[in-house]
């Protein structure tokens, strides 16, 4: 099995998990103001998204890559 990033997808940066500043960063932007709120929208406890923005857990990889989406589709809207 192969490590090489470029062979697994993980060269694409929208397939990569996400730090805890672009996790608040993409909160802000998307109008999530309370860890409540981005927790009720998609769908996981408010407790997971703190662990995410403390660092202490990393954001999965399905929702860091829902999050780009919806700021991508967000931009384009514009």
């Amino acid at each position: 099995m192969s490590t090489d990033p470029t062979t697994t997808g993980l060269a694409d940066p929208r397939l990569a998990s996400m730090s805890p500043e672009e996790l608040r960063t993409a909160m802000r932007s998307l109008g999530y103001r309370t860890q409540s709120d981005l927790a009720n929208a998609i769908g996981v406890s408010r407790s997971a998204v703190s662990l995410w923005l403390e660092g202490k857990v990393g954001v999965p990889r399905p929702v860091a890559m829902l999050l780009r989406m919806l700021l991508a589709a967000q931009r384009r809207a514009y």
